[in-house]
């Protein structure tokens, strides 16, 4: 990825040009000391003075009122406000009306921004006032008084809060009075990355409208660097100082406001997307090269517009320009789908398998591969602006979305309908939540999302069972980067100065004592500091090091076989390529899976072979359970999902096996509770609680058993008959079904 400049031989001002804003991405403002905006044209290449502003003004700093309020187009006629040396901001049309100037500061007003909405300003001067102002220019408050000048300001994404400088510091300062304010450099205190220092000051930073990209500007220096803080570009044009940069709304150029009166020009050419043996790459505004590395053959697109955002993945290079979206499949190149779009800029593509979603500044959209409009899911407060791929994710058959207004929850949608999951629950977690994934393979039941929280813990949960608290599990502390494999559902993530593969997440579900031994494990101090997984491809992971450099990572491809086996219960075939391998992690993945499918026969065989011998004997007495609903509610036992267990028996009409598994756990006001529900066996849990309490010499003070207990013999013979009555009658049953060896009970 590189800069492309633009740079016009002779200036249009006649001194330094401070400020500059795009009102769309072909059209440009720009405010100069010579008291002249003039308006760019970038499709005539034509400039057009718009106002000759009074002698004793002098521009500093220019913001266009937002054009869109989340998902509403604003009416309000198109204006910006200027702020300027001689204490005043003004609010001026497009067309270079003044329509109002008003008192501000004392000195200079150094920055004025609009919140999101458009329904607030805040202004920062030399007197170090950080003041909020009505959208008509009335003042509302003064937020703070620093001792020194503040230099800049930004909104918070929610227009509750606003971070400013002061001195070298940065502070967010919320609008309610009294509230917790934080010296900070990331929203948890934490500095994300700190540059080697340049040549010559710093004078300009600015950050491109989907936040992947920054650019900065110093003295005759204009350059582009990555979120994390490696460069990509730097590019030397002759400027002088860069006072000013802006992106354009689709965050494919930069222009600056140089102090030799010139304005600067910048796209941003050669990016690259690169899936398997693919290799694209933007080498125009309107123009990729595809390149196949296995058999070096190379196509070129040619788009009618400019290229905005791209992804390449599953087979299909999607590729949005400013009015329509394009499908390639990467087995025919010459003739993609080509459908228009809906509006606004398309800030995000996400891809799964069957399916792409788009995200602009209307929506979020649905797609299939054939271009046929699928769904546009919605929720209440939604910010499309602010969607990033660590806060969406996209599988077969869910849309997950992170919530900005509260993040500690995640928005869970079908794909096909766009509606809420199940009965519109939110995924809410105790702390706020920075990156999500989802699962790419099997069924919808089986759907999992990971996530990492601001402590840097990942968790997991079933999307279908995420209202019970206890079924968000965590799988690891310190983990930076996460991904999943887009052929099996194996999690991959970087932890701490380790890198981890998960190889079946789904094993804390099942047995999570066997968690370990279904790990990979290897050093990642060769990352440095905040590496981050750019995909997971197959059986090979790309990690994108500090210093912008790509290192892949092979991890071994038989987990993958194994899950194939599995989803197709091929289990002979998965007992054979454990005994093949012979590695333990392997023949653990196996045990669990085969616990979770119900499959006793090979669950026997994969923990014999990695020594868990007691669950082995645990197994087999299962075997020998009289019918296949106990068989299963015992296997559910064995995962840990008592209650599951128990309404399995409860279904089959098994009373007296659901009492005995809460007899067996100890559960003794559950298994009372059922006995007199069920008008049956009071006398059994009377029986085994009075055993209980005498093996530990105690006396009963439970008030249910007291009440129950009075008058009632105790006569062991009678409760032994009743019991082999029970287990008679449930043999009986079973034999004169059609008993199955196997069976499945999905998580």
């Amino acid at each position: 990825m590189r800069l492309k400049i633009s740079l016009l031989k002779e200036p249009k001002h006649r001194e330094l040009v401070s400020c500059v804003g795009w009102t769309t991405a072909e059209e440009l403002y720009s405010c100069s000391d010579d008291h002249q905006i003039v308006k760019w044209n970038l499709l005539t290449s034509e400039t057009s003075q718009i106002v000759k502003l009074p002698d004793d003004i002098y521009p500093i700093d220019l913001h266009w009122f937002p054009k869109s309020l989340g998902t509403k187009k604003q009416t309000q006629a198109e204006s910006f406000v200027l702020t300027s040396s001689d204490g005043k901001f003004h609010l001026i049309s497009k067309l270079g009306r003044v329509e109002k100037s008003v008192e501000a500061h004392c000195g200079a007003v150094l920055a004025g921004r609009w919140n999101y909405e458009g329904t607030a300003l805040v202004t920062v001067g030399e007197d170090g006032q950080i003041k909020i102002w009505s959208k008509t220019g009335m003042l509302r408050s003064t937020l703070a008084q620093q001792g020194t000048p503040v230099y800049s300001v930004a909104w918070g994404p929610d227009s509750e809060k606003v971070l400013y400088t002061a001195g070298k510091q940065l502070i967010i300062k919320p609008l309610q009075p009294n509230a917790k304010v934080l010296q900070v450099w990331d929203s948890y205190g934490r500095p994300l990355y700190s540059s080697q220092p340049h040549e010559h000051p710093i004078t300009s930073v600015a950050w491109a409208p989907d936040g992947e990209l920054f650019a900065v500007g110093s003295f005759h220096t204009l350059r582009l660097c990555d979120k994390t803080g490696w460069s990509y570009a730097l590019e030397k044009p002759n400027t002088g100082s860069i006072f000013n940069i802006a992106w354009s709304i689709d965050g494919t150029q930069v222009a600056g406001a140089c102090g030799n009166g010139h304005v600067v020009f910048a796209h941003v050419i050669e990016q690259r997307w690169e899936w398997k043996n693919f290799q694209v790459t933007l080498t125009k505004r309107r123009t990729m090269q595809v390149h196949n590395v296995l058999n070096d053959a190379v196509d070129l697109l040619e788009f009618r517009d400019r290229v905005i955002k791209a992804s390449l993945n599953y087979a299909h290079l999607v590729v949005s320009t400013s009015l329509q979206c394009y499908v390639f499949s990467t087995k025919n190149w010459n003739t993609p789908l080509i459908f228009d779009l809906k509006e606004g800029t398309v800030s995000l593509i996400l891809q799964a398998e069957r399916h792409f979603l788009l995200v602009d500044g209307g929506g979020i959209y649905l797609y299939s591969y054939e271009g046929r409009f699928l769904s546009a899911p919605k929720f209440p407060g939604m910010r499309t602006d602010i969607l990033n791929a660590q806060t969406v994710s996209l599988s077969n058959d869910t849309i997950a979305i992170k919530d900005k207004a509260d993040e500690k929850i995640i928005f869970l949608f079908e794909a096909s309908t766009g509606k809420p999951l199940g009965d519109g629950k939110l995924l809410s977690h105790k702390n706020e939540i920075v990156e999500i994934a989802l699962d790419q393979k099997g069924l919808t039941n089986d759907r999992k999302i990971a996530f990492i929280d601001k402590n840097r813990d990942l968790y997991i949960t079933s999307v279908k069972r995420f209202g019970k608290e206890e079924q968000i599990i965590k799988l690891g502390t310190m983990v930076h980067t996460l991904a999943w494999s887009d052929t099996c559902n194996i999690l991959c993530g970087l932890q701490d100065t380790r890198f981890t593969v998960w190889y079946y997440p789904n094993t804390v579900y099942v047995d999570r004592d066997i968690l370990p031994k279904t790990l990979y494990e290897r050093d990642a101090s060769e990352f440095s500091k905040n590496p981050r997984i750019v995909s997971f491809v197959g059986n090979q992971v790309t990690v994108r090091r500090a210093d912008g450099s790509l290192v892949h990572i092979s991890i071994s491809p038989y987990p993958a076989i194994l899950h194939e086996y599995v989803s197709s219960s091929k289990w002979e075939d998965a007992v054979r390529l454990c005994r093949f391998v012979k590695e333990q992690t392997i023949w653990a993945c196996l045990a669990a899976m085969a616990v979770a499918n119900q499959d006793m026969t090979t669950a026997e065989i994969a923990y014999a072979a990695i020594g868990e011998i007691d669950k082995v004997q645990y197994i087999n007495s299962i075997k020998n359970l009289p019918s296949k609903e106990s068989k299963m509610a015992h296997m559910l036992m064995f995962s840990g999902n008592i209650q599951e267990a128990e309404i399995v028996l409860l279904q089959a009409g098994l009373v007296y096996q659901a009492i005995q598994i809460n007899i067996n756990l100890y559960n003794w006001e559950r298994a009372l509770e059922l006995a007199v529900k069920y008008k049956t066996h009071v006398d059994t849990v009377l029986a085994y609680r009075q055993k209980f309490l005498e093996t530990f010499g105690k006396q009963e003070t439970n008030k249910r058993y007291l009440q129950y207990a009075e008058g009632l013999q105790i006569d062991w013979e009678k409760i032994k008959a009743k019991i082999e009555m029970e287990i008679t009658k449930e043999r009986e049953r079973s034999s004169s079904s059609q008993p199955s060896k196997n069976f499945s009970l999905k998580h």
